[in-house]
């Protein structure tokens, strides 16, 4: 390990991730933690049949790159486009929801 990296373990959905990180950004490590748990968890929540753990963290992925990409763009495009796309990620959040029957 070097000097200015720190070692820290992430638990992601109950899996540990050990990594040497910066020290400075272990804050923004154990927020994206709780944030990727969270929306895991919401995903689990909504009780989606045949569905696993796997899936649950690739629905949360999905969720924080639509995220990501709806910010980005934000800096990049108009008002109406991000109003879109988060149109769309409101209907792909209700669509799931209707599954959990």
């Amino acid at each position: 390990m070097s000097a200015s990296k720190q070692n820290i373990t992430l638990k992601i959905v109950g899996k540990d991730y050990s990594m040497a990180i910066d020290p400075s950004k272990e804050e923004i490590y154990r927020l994206a933690e709780r944030m990727v748990n969270a929306y895991a968890a919401k995903f689990e929540q909504a009780g989606i049949e045949g569905s696993s753990r796997q899936d649950f963290l690739a629905l949360a992925a999905l969720q924080l790159a639509i995220s990501n990409v709806a910010m980005s763009q934000s800096r990049e495009v108009g008002n109406d486009d991000v109003k879109a796309l988060n149109a769309l990620c409101d209907q792909i959040t209700d669509y799931l929801n209707k599954l959990k029957l």
